[in-house]
C-alpha cells in the first residue's frame, strides 16, 4: 500500500469512531444552539457517515483483497518500556462488526425521532446513543488491550445511563444500577485477565501477545496452594468472566431482563448486535489464546449451554412481551457462546 493510500485509510478509520463522538458532543453540549431537530440530524448524519465508511472498509476487505491492517495511531504513554497506545486492527471480523454496529445504531437513531418525540430529554438521549456508538466502535476496532478496555468500560457506563434514562422512575434507576453492578463483577475478572497478559508478555498489543502466547503453554501458577493452573487457562477464563457480564451469561445474566425499563430504542440497541455481542466479539478476537487452552474452551461451552437451556425455559413462562424477548435474547447468546466453546467462531459471529 502506497503512502497516499495509507494516509487515506488511516483518516477513514479515524473518522469512523470520531464522527459519532462529534455528534454526541454537539447534540449534548450545544443542544440549545442546534435545537431538537438539530440534535437528531447531527447524530443521524454522524452515525450514517460512520456506517457508510464502515461499509466501504468491509467492501475493501471482502471484495478488493485488502490485507489485515494493524495501524498505530497515537502513543498515550510509555511506562517501564511498556507502550500504551491507540490503534486499529482491521480484518474481516472487525470490519463486519463495525458495519453491523453502525448500521443497527443508525436504524435506532431514526426510530428514536418518533418514539422520543415528546420526551423532555430528547437531545440528551441522542447524545447518549451517539456516544454509545462511539464506545462500541472503539471496542471492536482496537488493536490492543488498553483500547479494548476503554471501549469495554465506556459501553458499560453508557448502558447504565441509557437503561436508567427515565431516572424519575424508581424501577429504571434500580435496573440501571443493577446492570452497572453486575457488569462490574464481570469486569473485575476482565481486569485480572488483562493484568495477567501484561505480567506475562510485557505488552498489551494483540499481535505481540498472540505471537508469544504459544511460548507460555505449560507454564503454571499456584492460585491456591497445592493446586497448579496453566497461565493460559487462567488468562482465558478471566477474560471470559468479563464476557459473561457484557453478554449476560449465567449467572451474570440477571441485569438484562430488567434493562427493559429503559426506552424501547435502548432495548433494541443493547439487545441487538451491539452491547450484548461485545463479549462474543471479544472471545472471537482472543481465539488465538483460547485455542491454546482446552479447559477454557470447555468452560465457555458449559456456560453457554447452561445459559441457552435455562433462559429458553424461563422465557417460555414469561407474560410480558419485552421480557420474553429478553430471555429469548439470552438463550440465543447462549447458543453463540456454545459455538465459541467448540471453536466455531464464524458460526458464533454470524448468529
Amino acid at each position: 500500500m502506497n503512502c497516499r493510500a495509507d494516509v487515506t485509510l488511516k483518516t477513514t478509520l479515524l473518522l469512523i469512531p470520531l464522527l459519532p463522538l462529534a455528534a454526541a458532543v454537539i447534540a449534548g453540549l450545544l443542544r440549545k444552539q442546534v435545537g431538537r431537530a438539530g440534535s437528531h440530524w447531527v447524530a443521524i448524519v454522524g452515525v450514517g457517515a460512520s456506517f457508510g465508511l464502515s461499509a466501504w472498509v468491509l467492501y475493501q476487505q471482502i471484495y478488493q483483497g485488502m490485507e489485515t491492517q494493524n495501524i498505530h495511531i497515537y502513543t498515550w504513554m510509555v511506562s517501564a518500556g511498556i507502550h500504551f497506545e491507540i490503534g486499529f486492527l482491521i480484518d474481516h471480523l472487525s470490519a463486519l462488526m463495525m458495519t453491523v454496529v453502525s448500521f443497527v445504531s443508525l436504524m435506532v437513531h431514526i426510530y428514536t425521532i418518533g418514539y422520543m418525540a415528546e420526551d423532555p430529554g430528547y437531545q440528551r438521549f441522542f447524545s447518549y446513543i451517539a456516544l454509545f456508538t462511539f464506545s462500541m466502535l472503539m471496542l471492536v476496532m482496537a488493536n490492543n488491550f488498553l483500547q479494548l478496555f476503554f471501549g469495554w468500560e465506556a459501553v458499560g457506563l453508557m448502558s447504565y445511563l441509557l437503561i436508567g434514562f427515565w431516572f424519575h422512575r424508581e424501577s429504571a434507576n434500580y435496573a440501571g444500577l443493577k446492570a452497572f453492578l453486575v457488569n462490574r463483577v464481570g469486569d473485575f475478572g476482565f481486569m485480572l485477565g488483562i493484568a495477567a497478559v501484561l505480567y506475562l508478555f510485557g505488552s498489551l498489543d494483540y499481535a505481540t501477545v498472540f505471537a508469544q502466547a504459544p511460548a507460555i503453554v505449560g507454564q503454571t501458577v499456584a492460585i491456591i496452594p497445592g493446586l497448579e493452573w496453566q497461565w493460559i487457562t487462567v488468562i482465558c477464563i478471566c477474560l471470559f468472566i468479563g464476557a459473561m457480564g457484557k453478554s449476560a451469561q449465567a449467572p451474570l445474566h440477571v441485569w438484562l431482563p430488567d434493562s427493559m425499563e429503559g426506552p424501547t430504542p435502548i432495548s433494541a440497541l443493547i439487545h441487538a448486535a451491539t452491547m450484548v455481542t461485545a463479549g462474543i466479539f471479544m472471545v472471537a478476537r482472543m481465539s488465538p489464546l483460547f485455542e491454546l487452552s482446552d479447559a477454557a474452551l470447555s468452560f465457555v461451552m458449559l456456560i453457554g449451554a447452561v445459559t441457552a437451556l435455562a433462559m429458553g425455559l424461563i422465557g417460555i413462562v414469561q407474560n410480558d412481551i419485552k421480557r420474553v424477548i429478553a430471555y429469548s435474547t439470552l438463550s440465543q447468546l447462549g447458543y453463540m457462546t456454545v459455538a465459541l466453546g467448540v471453536s466455531a467462531y464464524s458460526a458464533a459471529i454470524s448468529t
